[in-house]
């Protein structure tokens, strides 16, 4: 924690107290929750930064998509527009944010939509979904989900962390008690059962919460909006890295595993990239990124050969079955 951060303790102990009052009044009915008729369920954190979210939308869409007509609701961060907005495959990032155009181009036969009020976009969207998802939404207490899906990462569990602005917690820990299911996301490949359950003893979950651990599986494939190629294309050749996510040193350790050799350039979470980035990007003749940032960057694919690496949530120790039935029962699937 840096010096800076540590002054700033006093302040963290306001924003945790204004937090924990508007949880309490929430959670005596002093505040009003919406409920709905219609499964919702909510993917979020605790804290700021990368957990995880998208990957696991995507999970769920994946295997819930084919039974049930699946709607995702996203506040659409960093957006230019206000209000309801339905998510287009013709639609821009400007528009409607990078991570909502994301699964509505990876999954076209779904509904996507941006709204900063949740209440309003379930609204429009229960005339015709039978299944919301929403993304990113723990904090926002107006709506009452059927599940709660927290996601905290390996190497910054919400329990060793502390309020804003001297940590990064939204909110204080015990706000971890909405949760139904807690997933511990970005683990590494050789995590053994012991460490899991000293992270489970960390946590220190309600006897009503499960926990999964799970990991971040990459591609063995590279690709764009017109070519598929294996991961080895980039093997003999020299190439960009660009990232504007929370946290690329997963990415690049995995790049750098499979002996790829490779420039980085990284920018802020959702970096809306300028006019004159974007041309001294252009000079590269090579760029890989994420299918996040190829939303904001694939102008560039006039002049630069450029690609994305596909990632997915894997559910370790064989429970992603045990994981997609808890889902079902917790959110009253029928």
């Amino acid at each position: 924690m840096n010096l800076l951060r540590k002054l700033l303790f006093p302040f963290s102990l306001l924003y945790g107290g204004i937090t924990a009052l508007r949880n309490w009044l929430y959670n005596k009915g002093l505040l009003k929750s919406k409920a709905y008729t219609l499964p919702v369920i909510c993917v979020g954190n605790l804290s700021t930064g990368g957990t995880g979210k998208s990957p696991m939308i995507e999970l769920l869409i994946s295997f819930l998509k084919d039974d049930y007509k699946i709607a995702v609701l996203s506040r659409g961060y960093k957006r230019k527009t206000t209000g309801y907005r339905a998510v287009l495959l013709k639609s821009s990032v400007e528009e409607v944010g990078d991570e909502p155009l994301q699964f509505k181009t990876k999954f076209p036969e779904i509904t996507v939509a941006v709204c900063e009020d949740r209440q309003t976009g379930i609204e429009k969207l229960q005339k015709t979904a039978e299944v919301i998802l929403l993304d990113d939404a723990f904090q926002h207490r107006k709506v009452k989900a059927s599940l709660n899906i927290l996601l905290t990462s390996f190497d910054k569990l919400y329990s060793n962390d502390c309020m804003l602005p001297t940590g990064n917690l939204r909110e204080p820990k015990f706000g971890a008690n909405r949760a139904q299911i807690i997933v511990v996301t970005k683990c590494p490949e050789n995590i053994d059962n012991s460490k899991m359950e000293a992270i489970k003893r960390k946590l220190k979950p309600q006897s009503y919460q499960e926990v999964y651990f799970s990991k971040i599986g990459y591609s063995s494939q590279i690709m764009n909006e017109t070519e598929v190629k294996p991961l080895e294309y980039l093997r003999s050749k020299k190439f960009l890295l660009v990232t504007g996510i929370a946290n690329p040193k997963p990415l690049i350790h995995f790049l750098e595993q499979e002996g790829l050799h490779f420039e980085t350039k990284s920018f802020p979470d959702h970096h809306n990239f300028s006019a004159s980035e974007m041309e001294q990007l252009g000079e590269h003749k090579l760029i890989l990124t994420t299918e996040k940032d190829y939303m904001r960057l694939q102008a560039l694919t006039n002049k630069t050969e450029i690609y994305f690496l596909p990632i997915k949530t894997v559910i370790l120790n064989g429970a992603e079955s045990l994981f997609k039935n808890e889902v079902v029962t917790e959110a009253k699937l029928k």
